[in-house]
């Protein structure tokens, strides 16, 4: 996939035409098959440029859009910038620069950190990370061209690029999905439902590459032969077991809904926006108190029916009086979450500032 998108890249730019808006929506499959080849489309706001020409105008998409572009000074570097984005998603399942509001992605893009100490970033290749970063340098004259991307030790044939990437977060993320109780799913699920399409296009990529037969639905057996792609060495058992963790409404399969929820990233998990929405949803006559009536009615939303819901009200229920106050739910979410790096006490919790906090 890298090699097709910057392949498109450097041929656009030997024709002297700079794309301005690539990301992963304008990236589209021919056809089904395994092999179907990817396709680049909406060239709506590309411009023919001269060597040494700069741009002015801002286009392109919050997420995808380089620095220089929000400087009013840029050129077909820019388009790499973009390209190095999409590596980031497609690796991480996560966007680098992330933000509330428009203004936000922009000051991150212009300021933020590049993470990779979390999760799965440990697990990538050295030489994925270097291209990535040599992709995302904000000194566009610093920055990796098109053709040096695909000189690349990472994206030649035969470097250490698969042709078929699948996360490895897939198998990290599904363990810690695993051990969460049934409303903490059912409340992921809510917040992972509320994203923009920007913020979950990776996973969605994910889910495409596991849903092998286009179905909407993956089976435990896409689910065993994409595990074995992305290397993992786990029993039928183990398959099962994750299957069963991602699988809400026990339908035997893992839906759309169910595999964002397993593969969301905590930081969008704490936010407290997230929370409290989420919070909200449970609550259906706005009491503050999630109570058994409205976990039951949520229970029957979701399709599940075997839902203990004692059970679940007494895991989240600290002062035992029968119902789930809004302290109470947050601290039901947050157990368990892997705390951000260099972050102790009340620092780590959904409270932190965003620039702190949101470093995929």
């Amino acid at each position: 996939l890298t090699r097709t998108i910057v392949g498109v890249v450097e041929a656009c730019h030997s024709l002297g035409v700079m794309h301005r808006d690539l990301k992963p929506e304008n990236f589209l499959f021919v056809g089904q098959e395994e092999d179907s080849p990817l396709k680049t489309i909406d060239f709506g706001l590309s411009i023919f440029f001269k060597p040494g020409e700069k741009f002015t105008d801002v286009v392109g998409s919050p997420y995808y859009v380089a620095p220089e572009v929000l400087r009013k000074r840029y050129g077909p570097e820019a388009d790499v910038w973009s390209a190095g984005v999409i590596v980031y998603i497609l690796l991480s399942g996560v966007p680098p620069f992330w933000g509330e509001t428009e203004q936000e992605i922009f000051e991150q893009v212009l300021h933020g950190d590049l993470d990779f100490s979390s999760d799965p970033w440990p697990s990538i290749s050295e030489e994925a990370k270097d291209l990535v970063r040599g992709m995302l340098v904000r000194e566009p004259r610093k920055r990796l061209t098109a053709h040096e991307v695909l000189s690349h030790p990472w994206v030649q044939v035969d470097g250490v690029a698969p042709d078929k990437p699948l996360d490895s977060a897939v198998l990290s993320r599904l363990k810690q999905f695993r051990a969460m109780n049934k409303l903490k799913k059912m409340a992921i699920r809510v917040i992972a439902e509320s994203l923009s399409d920007e913020e979950i296009a990776g996973l969605t990529e994910m889910f495409k590459m596991l849903d092998a037969d286009n179905s909407g639905q993956i089976t435990y057996e896409e689910l065993k032969v994409g595990l074995e792609k992305a290397g993992a060495n786990l029993k039928d058992s183990e398959i099962y077991d994750l299957l069963q963790a991602a699988d809400i409404d026990n339908s035997g399969t893992i839906d759309y809904g169910e595999f964002l929820a397993a593969m969301l990233h905590f930081n969008k998990v704490e936010k407290e926006d997230n929370l409290f929405a989420a919070f909200n949803y449970f609550d259906k006559d706005g009491s503050g108190y999630i109570t058994a009536d409205e976990l039951q009615q949520a229970c029957e939303e979701f399709g599940i029916q075997d839902a203990t819901l004692e059970e679940m009200i007494r895991e989240a229920d600290q002062d035992n009086d029968g119902r789930i106050d809004y302290n109470e739910f947050v601290a039901m979410m947050q157990r368990g979450n892997p705390t951000i790096p260099g972050k102790t006490g009340q620092e780590s919790n959904f409270n932190f500032g965003l620039r702190e906090a949101l470093k995929f």
